[in-house]
């Protein structure tokens, strides 16, 4: 018999793994790779734009990690570095036009790739399971941060 351990392990894994997969399939069309679609979809919902600092924060990534992405996506001309007092330090970063038509597109395929995954769920039983999901996600946070008990 699978035990709860298992069975959740595993189908965060799948789910992870799927969710790749259609995030790298969206963002080919772009010269990008899946884990941009973070980024874009980060900067989309901070159209006037944020600093490197804030996007490492928010998409949980090192800052290294976001400079080479803003690299490679300000290459492709989807993203831009407005520098503040003259200087790239602090400078925000936001969509370009073609950036914005960009997100838009992948917010779309998003969208539709959840509906299509769980569009069989009563709205109750979708918002019961997003509260399931952020208290176990906020629970092994606190154990990350503290330490499992002896």
């Amino acid at each position: 018999m699978i035990s709860r351990f298992e069975r959740f392990s595993f189908a965060m894994f799948e789910i992870t793994r799927y969710w790749h997969k259609i995030s790298s399939d969206e963002m080919a069309r772009f010269g990008l790779k899946g884990q941009h679609s973070v980024y874009l979809m980060t900067l989309f919902n901070h159209p006037d734009g944020i600093t490197a600092a804030r996007l490492s924060e928010l998409c949980s990534k090192d800052k290294s990690d976001v400079s080479r992405m803003m690299s490679i996506m300000e290459e492709r001309g989807l993203v831009k570095k407005e520098a503040v007092n003259g200087s790239n330090y602090r400078a925000r970063l936001s969509l370009t036009k073609l950036g914005m038509e960009a997100a838009e597109h992948v917010e779309q395929r998003a969208r539709l790739a959840v509906d299509l995954a769980g569009g069989w769920m009563s709205e109750e039983t979708r918002n019961e399971f997003y509260h399931v999901l952020e208290k176990i996600a906020s629970n092994l946070q606190a154990i990350c941060e503290g330490g499992l008990p002896e």
